[in-house]
């Protein structure tokens, strides 16, 4: 009886090749779109004008920037830009189903405010454990979440007064602490751009507030990311 032996290769190493970082393109996309809300919040700019952004540049251009952090393996930034992303189209989709359709004819008084306040309040809840946990990637992401847990509240703070029949100052208020938010937003945006183009670091981002840098961590990203050598046969 003859008796052969498989002769089996050892395991490749294959290093998986990440995605170019989407950090610069997620950020760029959510201060753009919140400047713009904010501005008519603030009252500077006309309404309807954010509408096109929000569906096209900061909810569906920030949701493929998520999709590509998770390619790139960083949790934090695909859930961040992810969500906002999915903020950015739920809320464009809501204003013009409000505005325009039968569906929107069913809110009664007060009832498109109050919607908008519980709205801001339930992403405000995701922001702030977010923000805890901005501290681990940046100076520069932990200030662009901070700013946006001070407008998400303050906002929410102004629907429902104007729910009550009160004046929207707070809301103007919660659109001028938007402007700053998204001018936190476009510095780290372009930090990450003008980093990743130069031999040495030209912005600061700042390092992680507490514990050590994620392994193989990209100190010139506004969001780091983990790169990791992975085995194949």
């Amino acid at each position: 009886m003859a008796t052969y032996v498989e002769e089996r290769g050892l395991p490749t190493q294959v290093e998986a090749v990440p995605a170019a970082d989407p950090a610069p393109l997620g950020l760029a996309a959510f201060a753009l779109t919140t400047f713009m809300l904010s501005g008519h919040n603030a009252t500077f700019i006309p309404d309807v004008i954010w509408l096109g952004a929000a569906l096209f540049y900061g909810g569906m251009v920030q949701l493929l920037a998520g999709m590509w952090e998770f390619r790139n393996r960083n949790v934090f930034g695909a859930t961040a830009f992810s969500t906002y992303g999915g903020f950015w189209l739920a809320l464009g989709t809501f204003v013009i189903l409000a505005e325009t359709t039968s569906l929107g004819s069913g809110l009664k008084g007060p009832d498109v405010d109050n919607s908008l306040a519980w709205f801001l309040v339930a992403f405000a809840i995701f922001n702030t454990y977010m923000l805890f946990w901005s501290t681990r990637v940046s100076v520069a992401v932990f200030l662009v979440f901070l700013t946006l847990e001070i407008t998400e509240i303050v906002l929410a703070i102004g629907f429902f007064r104007m729910a009550h029949g009160d004046s929207a100052y707070v809301l103007h208020l919660g659109g001028w602490i938007g402007v700053l938010t998204a001018a936190t937003a476009w510095y780290a945006s372009a930090a990450g751009v003008i980093n990743g183009m130069s031999p040495r670091r030209v912005l600061p981002v700042g390092a992680p507030m507490w514990g050590e840098a994620p392994v193989g961590s990209r100190r010139t990203s506004p969001m780091p990311r983990r790169t990791e050598v992975a085995s194949g046969h």
